[in-house]
């Protein structure tokens, strides 16, 4: 009895807590280990999805007892529930962190005519900015520079020299004439990455309709991962949310080819 109403409790979380979601349980397995008058319950929560499971889990390790006290206290009144903790999580954005390097270094550019004659407040450089920091990579360079090609190029080719390891872009991807960043920034690409930017314009496509006409694009030249994000303060920061940190991964494959 007490296994279906956990069951029931993992799937109705979403019902009963004010902060939490709907979404898709993959696995829900509920176990019992007895220490004489002692039951020690633990809930296994697994999902496919862009958030963890651990309140699902607890939410149902909390009903499977309440159950058990319930059927048991014409037995004993005395029955008690102790305390309910997250044993373990695995997966998602948080266990990846601890997999990549520490040592990455990047350089973030704003490409805007507006911005660089001081006409407007940068924000979506400052939104990159954070996410990296999050991922612990080390801010080489911020800057700001007009919509244009040599520059661009230029500054690819300086933070390079200063290894970086990754020089991201924000700005220019739109479909106006000024927009040039990816046209800068493809004829320097050794090899194009089109899995980056298809994932995170999917990302953004589940929050707006619009994130389908970005023309983001990612790469390698040489050891460097060079990007050009959305200059939206929006679209940069959910370019960041949907690629980091995993996307730092890609600096573990450039090693092993390198060691070859």
């Amino acid at each position: 009895m007490s296994r279906a109403v956990g069951l029931l409790g993992v799937k109705n979380t979403a019902l009963l807590l004010a902060d939490c979601h709907p979404m898709p349980i993959e696995y829900t397995g509920i176990d019992y280990e007895i220490d004489g008058l002692e039951i020690k319950v633990t809930m296994t929560v697994k999902t496919i999805y862009k958030t963890g499971v651990e309140v699902e889990a607890m939410h149902g390790a909390s009903v499977v007892a309440l159950n058990m006290y319930d059927m048991l206290k014409p037995i004993d009144k005395g029955v008690e529930i102790h305390h309910i903790k997250l044993v373990e999580k695995k997966g998602g954005k948080s266990d990846f962190k601890d997999r990549f390097r520490k040592d990455l270094k990047a350089a973030v550019v704003v490409c805007s005519d507006t911005i660089s004659a001081g006409q407007k407040e940068d924000k979506a450089g400052k939104a990159i900015i954070k996410k990296l920091e999050e991922c612990e990579v080390a801010i080489l360079d911020y800057t700001i520079i007009p919509d244009e090609v040599d520059a661009i190029q230029a500054k690819v080719n300086e933070y390079q020299t200063q290894g970086a390891n990754m020089i991201i872009f924000t700005g220019g991807t739109g479909l106006s004439s000024r927009d040039v960043t990816p046209e800068a920034l493809k004829p320097l690409i050794d090899r194009e990455i089109p899995g980056v930017m298809e994932a995170a314009r999917n990302y953004g496509q589940d929050r707006t309709p619009y994130s389908m006409l970005s023309r983001s694009i990612a790469g390698v030249k040489g050891e460097t991962l060079l990007m050009g994000v959305p200059g939206s303060t929006k679209g940069a920061a959910e370019t960041m949310d949907a690629l980091f940190p995993a996307l730092l991964h890609v600096f573990r494959i450039l090693k092993d080819a390198k060691h070859e």
